[in-house]
């Protein structure tokens, strides 16, 4: 559905926080366009050579972001550091990546849980919906455990020449002139020293924050704080009979008793399931919103054993400022995370590809020192590629998931095969979609009818409470 509102949205851009730090050289203002066509910006290429070295780079934070950026870097002829603390680390994330990402990533298929080719949608009155018919035969949602894909993506950078330190970062020092180095203060756990760990230090010429919604780097630079989710997700060994049913099979339920601003969730993995929830405006009932999602899926999941019990913050929209110097940060260090769908995975990994080959462009290679103008070509390409989907799915959410009937109206609006297929294809392949007309005004027409229908429902409802 993002993609059919996603066009009435196209060119509308949010206004950036943050003030660029490059020079514009222009003539002065005329009508004449081809004038303003001759704007001039003066970026890296004036940037001194380093020599001696290569440009050296610190990545912080080692999922997918972390670990896609530290990659790009090493591949680019960066000096690289990734550095992450918890390498077991196993976010509560209900593990979705779109099947563009196995291409784009080059990830092998073995890292992939489950192939789901079916979901259901399922309203507060418990009405299901089935959704996935318009899928073809090789077409799927890739469930991933988060320990298991960080690690390889990690791994992976270590192979391309990235160092990775098992280490915590403690605070950054930001250079006295232009050029000179950040230096970086960290904690090294490395299993000799009874897992007090070494303090160390790092010079380095830029940094990528990319580590999570409490992101340290983030304070470093003043990046302003945002409104944010908590996730909260239990891992469900259930039979094997059960299991059977959620073979290719997720579940997302909607209602005020599982969320009163998101939804629950049952997805699979390789030999459990993950039940989970999140809120923004009601964190301190998010245990309950999880018992009632347990409820809701009792029948499938009875006689399950809970394996982990995990919770953590997801952001809600970007932070005011992602950029400072030769500081950028990605993912949910930024606020990458999807309004409606809670998505976040493709997103930090691309964000942190991107900044990692703007970054990798500007210094030709390693060779040359960067500036903050080199960095900004990331949020501009970020911004410009990805921000209307972001608004969409905002505007989505506050529309469908303000109240039971309006959640109601939703899942029946998910019935429709033209839905289906729109919103299919837009998550698959992260792509707006051309839609057809004629099926684009009905469809407005029935997402008005069923929004009436929900209104005068919930009028009803409201009666009845008095």
């Amino acid at each position: 559905m993002a993609s059919i509102a996603l066009k009435s949205f196209i060119g509308l851009r949010q206004a950036s926080a943050e003030k660029p730090h490059f020079t514009i050289q222009a003539k002065p203002i005329s009508l004449n366009p081809s004038i303003h066509r001759r704007l001039q910006v003066n970026a890296a290429k004036t940037s001194p050579k380093v020599t001696g070295r290569n440009l050296r780079v610190a990545v912080v934070g080692g999922g997918p972001a972390g670990g896609s950026a530290a990659e790009t870097l090493a591949k680019g002829g960066i000096e690289t550091f990734l550095i992450e603390r918890k390498m077991d680390n196993c976010k509560p994330c209900g593990g979705a990546i779109p099947l563009c990402m196995v291409g784009e990533f080059d990830l092998p298929l073995d890292i992939i849980d489950r192939r789901v080719t079916k979901m259901k949608m399922i309203s507060p009155s418990n009405v299901a919906v089935d959704i996935g018919q318009t899928l073809k035969p090789h077409e799927y949602i890739g469930m991933v455990r988060r320990e298991v894909l960080d690690q390889y993506l990690r791994n992976r950078a270590s192979e391309n020449g990235a160092t990775v330190i098992n280490g915590l970062f403690l605070k950054m020092e930001k250079p006295g002139d232009g050029e000179a180095p950040y230096v970086l203060h960290y904690t090294e756990y490395d299993g000799k020293v009874g897992g007090a760990g070494v303090k160390k230090s790092l010079e380095v010429d830029a940094v990528i924050g990319a580590d999570g919604a409490n992101s340290r780097v983030a304070k470093s630079i003043d990046a302003g704080d945002y409104e944010y989710a908590i996730a909260f997700q239990e891992r469900i060994k259930i039979p094997d009979d059960k299991m059977v049913y959620y073979e290719n099979l997720a579940e997302m339920y909607v209602g005020d008793d599982v969320s009163p601003d998101f939804y629950g969730w049952v997805f699979p993995k390789c030999d459990h399931v993950a039940v989970g929830t999140g809120t923004v405006t009601h964190k301190g009932d998010i245990k309950k919103f999880q018992l009632a999602t347990r409820n809701r899926a009792k029948d499938k999941i009875l006689g399950g054993k809970i394996l982990r019990v995990e919770a953590h913050p997801i952001p809600e929209h970007p932070r005011p400022r992602r950029l400072a110097g030769r500081v950028a940060l990605v993912g949910d260090a930024a606020g990458y995370v999807t309004k409606c769908s809670g998505e976040g995975i493709y997103f930090a990994a691309k964000s942190g590809r991107m900044c990692a080959e703007a970054i990798v462009e500007g210094s030709e290679n390693g060779k040359r020192m960067v500036n903050e103008a080199d960095l900004r070509k990331y949020l501009e390409k970020w911004d410009k590629t990805y921000w209307p989907t972001y608004k969409v799915l905002d505007v989505l959410q506050k529309v469908f998931y303000r109240s039971n009937p309006a959640r109601e109206a939703f899942v029946e609006m998910c019935a429709d095969e033209y839905v289906q297929k729109m919103t299919f294809d837009s998550y698959l392949y992260k792509r707006v979609v051309p839609g057809n007309p004629w099926e684009d005004l009905k469809l407005a027409v029935n997402t008005i009818g069923s929004l009436v229908r929900a209104n005068a429902l919930r009028r009803e409802m409201e009666k009845l409470n008095v």
